[in-house]
């Protein structure tokens, strides 16, 4: 033997390709909101920030979360895929949160954010987006 030789006994490590095919998409779909969510929460914070204070402050969060999630889905590796599912898992949940608390006080958001009631000002997708991240992320755990 050589040393550059592979046992067929010895399992190989199981590459991680969570940006490869689907995980592309999934990727560009995250970046067009890490941009959308930042432009908006820019916009929000510059000039109407007084008004509502706390929704300003969440679309910020969220452009951060969207942000973290497209350069954690992006790399490669144990560490940046636990990231992503932090990101991820915290992306559902201030949705989830958010979405029920604009829908039953919406006095407690005066303006929108990302989140609010759903997402529905996208058409819902920040709603569908981590459901289909996390299943992706089960799909492509790293071993």
């Amino acid at each position: 033997m050589t040393g550059t030789e592979t046992n067929p006994a010895t399992p190989q490590p199981k590459k991680d390709t969570r940006n490869t095919g689907p995980g592309r998409l999934l990727i560009a779909v995250y970046a067009v909101f890490a941009l959308s969510a930042t432009a908006r929460a820019g916009y929000q914070i510059a000039t109407k920030f007084a008004e509502a204070p706390l929704a300003h402050i969440l679309s910020a969060f969220a452009a951060v979360v969207y942000i973290v999630a497209t350069i954690s889905l992006a790399k490669p590796g144990r560490t940046w895929f636990k990231v992503s599912v932090a990101a991820v898992l915290t992306e559902l949940i201030g949705v989830l949160v958010v979405g029920a608390i604009s829908l039953f006080d919406p006095v407690a958001f005066p303006h929108d954010t990302v989140w609010s009631l759903f997402g529905r000002g996208y058409g819902f997708v920040p709603l569908v987006l981590p459901i289909l991240g996390l299943l992706w992320l089960n799909k492509r755990r790293p071993s």
